[in-house]
């Protein structure tokens, strides 16, 4: 039976795709190449043959890297639905990171190399974000990484790390130490920005309270704050008591105010402020 085609989520992730590789490719020929900033993946190894040879392109070294990834990756993954996405996007990004640098040539960004890097990083890390809403992957080493993920059980943050670490090699030998450094800010910037986008700002707070007195403390905070409280019981390790721990999701500016409704409910209980990105479900947002 064929599956229903959604429009609507195929157009919005159309989109997304689009303006991501746009964003992504701004980063690279504005902020990064100039200055010899080098990105992680195959773009990155575009940057370097870009710099030892104007003749080559950044976009097609993109492309062309590309091609036997994504076949390995078709093979490898899951086929066209776990890489279709991505050749859309290398396609786009390859295609406007060549010519997005023409078009804004007038465009001064300044000569300080930390800045560009740090805001071609975030950029690129916003770009790249916006991809993986959509479903894709950046290509090249993200490609690379999951199929380590997938074969060898290695995390996709340190299969990541793992393959970028070979482009940041390769900066460090052709733009010396401080080039390396510099990409290295750019790499980790980018993440962050993308955890961003995909996450979204951590505006929430997870309170874990270890407790003698439960009923009064989960009171006063419903009362007081409006906020459920979830309660299990629990067993210290080191002296062998009974407790009961509590567990409740507030908005970042709500620490100060549960802190004190619970020392002055139980001053011996044991509080944990966690941090947390987002909230599903009652009071706060909705699902879906």
């Amino acid at each position: 039976m064929l599956r229903r085609v959604n429009w609507g989520t195929l157009l919005s992730d159309g989109l997304l795709l689009v303006i991501g590789s746009l964003i992504s490719a701004v980063s690279v020929s504005v902020f990064m190449a100039p200055f010899n900033i080098v990105p992680g993946g195959v773009s990155g190894i575009g940057v370097i043959l870009n710099h030892l040879d104007p003749r080559i392109a950044i976009g097609l070294v993109v492309l062309i890297g590309n091609i036997p990834i994504q076949i390995l990756g078709y093979n490898s993954l899951g086929g066209w639905p776990v890489v279709a996405k991505t050749i859309v996007y290398v396609v786009l990004f390859s295609i406007a990171v060549d010519n997005i640098g023409p078009v804004l040539a007038g465009v001064n960004v300044g000569s300080d190399v930390l800045l560009n890097a740090l805001f071609g990083g975030i950029i690129g890390g916003l770009g790249g974000g916006l991809i993986y809403r959509a479903g894709g992957t950046l290509g090249g080493t993200s490609t690379l990484a999951r199929i380590l993920q997938q074969r060898l059980g290695v995390p996709l943050s340190t299969s990541t790390l793992y393959t970028d670490l070979g482009v940041i090699v390769l900066a460090a030998l052709v733009f010396g130490w401080e080039g390396a450094l510099y990409a290295t800010v750019a790499l980790f910037v980018g993440a962050a920005a993308s955890d961003y986008v995909l996450e979204g700002p951590s505006v929430i707070r997870t309170a874990t309270i270890i407790t003698d007195q439960p009923e009064q403390v989960a009171s006063a905070v419903m009362r007081e704050m409006g906020r459920g409280v979830t309660a299990w019981p629990g067993t210290g390790m080191f002296t062998d008591q009974q407790h009961t721990v509590l567990f409740i999701t507030i908005a970042r500016p709500q620490v100060s105010k549960l802190r004190r409704i619970v020392f002055a409910t139980d001053p011996t209980a044991f509080v944990v402020i966690g941090q947390g990105h987002v909230a599903y479900g009652q009071g706060f947002k909705a699902i879906g």
